[in-house]
């Protein structure tokens, strides 16, 4: 009888799990018309209006004058650049002095300086950028985030009358040995997977790497220190959405961070961080994530094949491959960095995931950018000027 509910598990799981991606691969398909034709956003008096683009920086990283440089070649009539930088000495500022000093029509601004109003020091960052920023749709975009030519128009195109925030989990992109191409398999087809299956079934969840707000949406509930309810912004603006009766959409397709080469310690931290920050803000989601690897499914074929005297590893070597070759494929169809190792990427992830899944229920702490922080009790650590 165990035998019989192992089998229905595997099974069960296995389904959901080449639906899921059946339904990203279509949710994120490569769409063939031009620029032009995705600009008009419902429910917008006009289709391209001026935008702030708040860019929070700290300290140089492999691919910054890239990633930085890509805000200036957007193909969009009317937006401002605002770079947040918290110290003076940040080793940042140069290249960003570099970059503005080619705009001729003053297009940027380096904003220097910290405000704390939160336990986050992102968020402390941004806040004045969002005070500076001049027009009513603002962007928050992580500094390493890789802007096509149409950024704004990918993101004002997802907005409807019932849409109060438009964002986009990051796509690993340009990774260079094994160790990126695992941060690959975490990012890609198993993070922005899920978050847009969920998007696609009305669900969606912010990201923090790119964020288009209505700002009246935040005004409206006290303003961008609001976002210091969570101890990571992007959950604190689902719940503002959400509050507000709205909901937070996906773009069609994630925008790209570019990788580098990448340690597996880097990769188990921000895993780990990613995790409690999960499980800290949504832990009824949090919980049933254990299930969404390859892992429990090829133990329970195992037990499964031993019951009915067949050869276990076979089953689980069979269930590895059902698993992971269509990851495999619908990645490379979506255009996404895909190579012959990737397949093992994906098993490596899913034997790594449970290990990483039940640190997210023990650990509080994380180091982020050199700062101590902690989800423990966030909202009540919040200082007075955030409530």
């Amino acid at each position: 009888m165990t035998g019989y509910i192992a089998a229905a598990f595997c099974l069960t799981v296995t389904l959901l799990n080449l639906f899921s991606l059946a339904l990203a691969a279509w949710r994120c398909r490569i769409r063939p018309e031009p620029l032009a034709a995705r600009t008009p956003a419902a429910g917008l008096a006009n289709p391209t209006p001026p935008v702030s683009v708040v860019r929070p920086v700290c300290g140089l990283e492999t691919f910054s004058e890239q990633t930085l440089r890509s805000t200036f070649e957007l193909d969009y009539p009317d937006y401002e650049v605002l770079f947040c930088v918290q110290k003076k000495t940040d080793p940042i500022i140069p290249l960003v002095e570099k970059l503005l000093a080619e705009q001729p029509e003053g297009r940027g601004q380096l904003l220097i300086g910290d405000d704390p109003i939160s336990p986050n020091p992102k968020l402390n960052n941004c806040f004045k950028g969002w005070q500076a920023a001049k027009h009513q749709w603002v962007v928050l975009a992580d500094s390493n985030v890789l802007a096509p030519r149409d950024y704004l128009q990918q993101m004002l195109v997802r907005f409807r009358p019932d849409v109060g925030l438009v964002c986009s989990p990051p796509l690993g992109v340009w990774p260079q040995g094994f160790n990126a191409q695992l941060e690959c398999a975490f990012l890609n087809s198993f993070q922005a997977r899920w978050q847009f299956c969920a998007d696609a079934l009305g669900m969606g969840f912010a990201q923090g790497k790119s964020m288009m707000w209505r700002r009246e949406i935040v005004e409206q509930a006290g303003g961008i220190a609001a976002l210091a309810s969570e101890i990571a912004e992007d959950a604190a603006a689902t719940k503002l959405v959400r509050n507000a009766g709205m909901k937070v959409a996906l773009v069609d397709r994630p925008f790209s961070q570019p990788l580098g080469k990448r340690t597996l310690r880097a990769i188990y931290q921000r895993q780990t961080r990613w995790a409690r920050l999960r499980r800290a803000s949504f832990a009824h989601m949090y919980a049933p994530e254990i299930l969404a690897g390859s892992l429990p499914p090829m133990l329970a074929a195992a037990y499964a094949a031993r019951d009915f005297g067949f050869e276990p590893w076979s089953a689980v070597a069979l269930v590895a491959a059902v698993w992971h070759l269509p990851e495999a494929l619908a990645n490379w169809r979506l255009g996404w960095p895909t190579t012959w190792l990737s397949p093992l990427t994906y098993l490596l992830r899913d034997l790594l995931f449970p290990v990483m899944w039940i640190d997210g229920w023990l650990g509080d702490d994380f180091e982020w950018l050199g700062n101590s922080m902690t989800v423990r009790e966030a909202a009540d650590e919040t200082v007075d000027g955030a409530a």
